[in-house]
Order: C-alpha cells, then structure tokens, then sequence
C-alpha cells in the first residue's frame, strides 16, 4: 500500500532542471536522480541513481531529449541502495548493457546477500515516517553487474569528480563532488525537504533537513558526513530528497544545519537513535 502511494507520487509530478549545463536533475517528488555529462554527438555521461521501479520510461525520454535516440551511459552510479535509488536500475543497466557502481560495503544490498532493516515508522509523525515499514527493504541482485568504486576516490565515468563516503543513512553511502565548480550531489546525506512529511514531498517545501529518519541507521556517522560536506564549501548541492540549493543560502542552511543536528535532523526516539 505504501509503495504504491509513493510510485503514484512519484508519477504524478515528473520534471527536470538543467542545474548547470551538463547535470540534468530529473525529480519524481518522492526522490531525484541526475544526467550527468556533456550534450552532443560526443557527449559522454552517466545515471547518478534511478529513482522508483516506474522512473525508467522517464528517464528514457530524458534521455532520447538531451543525448538522442539509442544513446547510453558510460555507467549508472548508486549513491546507495535504497529502493527510491535502484528501482529502475535491473531494468536499465540490462537495456544498456552497463556496469553498476557503488560503494563496497553497499554490494551485498545489490547482489542478493544482505537486506536492509525495515524502516523505522516511529521516528516522526508524518505520514510517509508512518507507512515507511511498507517500503521495500530487501536487496535486489544485479550480480553480474554490480561493481565497487574505485578506492582512488575517481568516479568511472566522470571526469573530474570524486566520490566521499558519507555514511549514517547508510553504511555505504556516498556523494559526489567536483572540485572545479564545487558542485555536490548529496544523495541522501541531508534533505532540502522535510522528508518523512507528505506535505512537505508533495509541495517540496525548502527546508534543510538530515537524511531521511525512518531510514538512517547510524545518526554519530550522518551528522559526520555532514560535517565533512560542510567543510568542501559546495557552491551548489543536489540532494535526492528536495530541490538544488546554492550559494549564500546552501552555506547558511549547513552551517544552521551541522550547529543544531540534533534539533533539526536527528528523531527523538526510534531503534537507531543511541544516546
């Protein structure tokens, strides 16, 4: 039932933003996913995430729009291997015939071998905190594709970025983050929405947050990586829950957030909370 709800927001409002000219961020309300690379015949690039089972046909057509008919990625990377971040990627990776990249300690997530633990619906009064036990928890396996970031910090792929482990959502989570323009993709590391509130996907009210609760299992490791995505004094950030954030307000909003994280991000109560 849950699920459905999400996958039904999620086709309800698809769009996409050109953030700077070769990241196209694709929003499905419930999660974002990001074409990354050059435009034109030449142009390599790459899927940073695959947002619900039922995102596939539009990121196809984004696709087909901004690299042509028949083009594919160098590769799909995962931030990590929630089901809003792989739903499309078995039906994907197969169609192009790609690798999968993701950090090692989340391969077991997406080769079969380890499940997630069922979301935590006690961490907040919001709707989406209290239907997240129906979200789907267990792992997928894409096996035969599935390979682990290099631990050079490179990104196959993308030129010129490096991945950081941030964890605390997950054990494996990473961002993105290129020097030259300091642009970072969050993934789940914090939230420019309010996430377990309905009100706040649907509207996708601005709103720094932490990663999403009823997911984060290790909240000492969340408020680190915030910490550290802080300290890279990212210009823009793209996380996966709310919109692209920028500038003076992005530096505000991190500062505002790594000062009061457990005010802001962290649940008063729920299994993963630890005092």
């Amino acid at each position: 039932m849950g699920n459905k709800t999400v996958e039904g927001l999620s086709a309800m409002t698809t769009a996409s933003q050109e953030v700077t000219s070769d990241i196209l961020v694709m929003n499905f309300t419930v999660v974002t996913a990001c074409l990354v690379g050059g435009t034109g015949k030449a142009g390599e690039w790459v899927l940073v995430d695959t947002g619900l089972e039922n995102s596939a046909d539009f990121i196809l057509q984004s696709v087909e729009k901004r690299f042509g008919k028949n083009s594919r990625p160098q590769t799909i990377i995962l931030t990590h291997g929630h089901f809003d971040h792989v739903g499309s990627v078995i039906k994907l990776s197969e169609l192009w015939d790609v690798p999968v990249y993701i950090h090692q300690l989340e391969m077991p997530y997406i080769t079969g071998k380890k499940d997630y633990p069922m979301a935590d619906p006690t961490v907040d009064e919001g709707i989406v905190a209290k239907m997240s036990p129906t979200f789907p928890h267990t792992s997928i396996d894409i096996s035969f594709r599935a390979v682990p970031l290099p631990a050079d910090g490179s990104v196959p792929g993308m030129p010129g970025w490096k991945w950081i482990h941030t964890p605390g959502h997950t054990e494996g989570h990473i961002s993105l983050f290129r020097e030259k323009d300091r642009v970072l993709i969050a993934g789940d590391a914090f939230s420019t929405t309010k996430q377990e509130s309905l009100s706040s996907v649907v509207m996708q009210r601005e709103q720094i947050s932490g990663p999403p609760k009823y997911l984060t299992t290790d909240w000492k490791a969340a408020e680190n990586s915030v910490r550290h995505l802080m300290d890279l004094k990212p210009s823009l950030a793209i996380p996966s829950h709310g919109k692209p954030m920028k500038g003076e307000e992005l530096t505000q909003h991190l500062e505002m957030l790594v000062n009061h994280f457990d005010e802001i991000a962290k649940p008063e109560q729920g299994r993963f909370v630890t005092e």
